[in-house]
């Protein structure tokens, strides 16, 4: 069962919920956590074990070859993305904006684009007892999440079997890396916070997942600040509240300190255990 740990924006608390609730799990089953926020994984942060496995991955790019060219501007033309162009003498590739989709290449008459790997990030997996971890991180420059958050996720396809609990952490926002996650997976929590920003942020998340045919659960950060709209915008939506985790300064001190919070605060652990059921009724 793949869940996606989502929100609307930034600053929520996934990686919060994502590292509490892998550790909480992994008391009684087998549990892998998976940071996909590849443009700026911190999951890793609060994570140690041994090391199972380090990949570079790439992702390919056309590289033009001007022997056989006949500059007859077809790649330009089949290319979306504006990737590959003829300028004068020359077929210029950017690969910023490649979506390594091969059209420029395979459709090329003699063959002058031949696709080659470009480096993008790096992929480790770290095991530790019950708990498997692995963390993508996009290399400094790159532009395009979505290529290795999809390596990843064909990493975890080929590593651990059907019935396995993975749990994502997603990227912020409801652009096209969130999408990439959110459509592999089989429930989305979306997380918010009971402020104007979260409903506003909270109604983007609940519509992209929507769109896409995902179940969903919400869980409120931060819970007894801000108003109870977030509470009727779940019930007016039919929408489940898996948990409502409390507004505490201790919260706050603990993450800073990189320690875990349910261990301390049992009103966290309470939440979580409901987190739990449901996960429980989902599968």
């Amino acid at each position: 069962m793949k869940v996606a740990i989502a929100s609307g924006k930034g600053g929520t608390g996934k990686t919060t919920l994502s590292i509490n609730l892998t550790e909480f799990l992994s008391e009684t089953q087998k549990v892998v956590l998976v940071d996909l926020d590849v443009e700026e994984p911190n999951a890793g942060l609060f994570f140690t074990g041994k090391s199972v496995r380090e990949e570079i991955k790439y992702k390919m790019i056309p590289q033009w070859s001007k022997d056989n060219c006949i500059l007859c501007g077809q790649c330009q033309e089949v290319c979306n993305y504006n990737a590959v162009i003829r300028f004068m003498e020359t077929i210029m590739v950017f690969p910023q904006l490649c979506h390594s989709c091969y059209a420029c290449s395979e459709l090329c008459p003699t063959q002058s684009l031949p696709m080659t790997q470009q480096r993008i990030g790096k992929l480790k997996h770290l095991k530790k007892e019950n708990i498997d971890f692995i963390e993508s991180r996009l290399d400094i420059g790159e532009e395009q999440a979505v290529p290795l958050i999809s390596q990843t996720l064909e990493y975890i396809e080929q590593q651990f079997k059907k019935d396995t609990l993975i749990l994502m952490d997603s990227p912020p926002g409801t652009s096209c890396p969130v999408i990439e996650v959110a459509k592999n997976a089989d429930l989305i929590i979306l997380i918010t916070e009971p402020t104007p920003f979260g409903m506003h942020d909270l109604k983007l998340a609940v519509e992209t997942m929507q769109e896409l045919d995902k179940k969903i659960g919400v869980v409120i950060n931060k819970h007894g600040t801000g108003n109870n709209e977030v509470e009727k915008y779940c019930e007016i939506n039919n929408i489940p509240i898996f948990a409502k985790i409390p507004n505490n300064r201790k919260i706050a001190e603990l993450y800073s300190k990189g320690k875990l919070i349910y261990k301390e605060i049992p009103e966290v652990k309470a939440e979580l255990e409901k987190i739990k059921f449901m996960l429980q009724q989902e599968k």
